[in-house]
């Protein structure tokens, strides 16, 4: 394998989010949350709380957080629900770009994309036709390392568990953080992925993250109203 390319050179400083909290604000097709303005204004609520960033998924989503708030925006378009399916082409990834994402996160697994293109070309034309960095969801310790060669400017655990590779853990992978930074792909470690609670983060920074993204325990009211429920219940 070819040595790993370069990070691509950008305004913004990632020192900014070294150790720091990103705060994921999504809400899913149906739910009452599911509007452009309220995901902003959970954006702003965030950064009030201390989130060095945050990650938006959709286009009318990120135009509106953009406009909301002035702290880094991870950019994604989810387009299906298998497969590769965040920002899954070159095509969602410009467009995320094009609506102010600072660092647009794309599916950064071995697997095909839906446009044919290789991660790395991928990777290549986003970085030679936007300012935008470029963030790999991956699942696996091999994924890691492929898309620290593709070019990616950071590399996330957001799959793991979801791509037949690892087993679903019940809170975040530590095993495979831990895994990622012993290898030391040369990129940021940006844990992603069933965070529940501040001890679960903490313990992802202890094992090798650079930062954690946080996204239902934060965010997502449903799901958090269920865990009590069940547990009275």
């Amino acid at each position: 394998m070819s040595d790993p390319i370069a990070p691509h050179p950008s305004k913004l400083d990632l020192l900014t989010l070294e150790g720091r909290l990103i705060v994921s604000c999504q809400a899913y097709p149906g739910e009452p949350l599911r509007d452009p303005r309220t995901m902003a204004q959970m954006a702003q609520a965030a950064v009030t709380g201390g989130a060095a960033a945050v990650r938006i998924q959709g286009i009318t989503d990120l135009e509106q957080t953009r406009a909301a708030v002035d702290v880094p925006v991870i950019g994604l378009w989810k387009d299906g629900s298998d497969g590769v399916f965040i920002t899954p082409t070159l095509k969602h990834a410009l467009a995320c770009a094009a609506a102010g994402s600072d660092i647009v996160a794309i599916d950064g697994t071995r697997r095909p994309r839906p446009d044919g293109l290789t991660l790395a070309e991928t990777v290549s034309a986003l970085h030679e036709q936007t300012g935008a960095l470029v963030m790999a969801d991956c699942g696996s310790a091999a994924d890691a390392k492929a898309a620290a060669d593709a070019g990616a400017d950071l590399i996330g655990t957001t799959l793991a568990g979801y791509t037949g590779e690892r087993p679903k853990t019940d809170g975040p992978d530590l095993e495979l953080i831990a895994g990622i930074a012993v290898l030391d792909v040369g990129r940021p470690l940006i844990a992603e992925g069933r965070i529940h609670t501040p001890a679960q983060a903490r313990a992802c920074v202890d094992a090798g993250a650079f930062a954690v993204v946080v996204g239902t325990a934060i965010t997502h009211p449903a799901t958090i109203t269920g865990w009590f429920a069940d547990a009275l219940a």
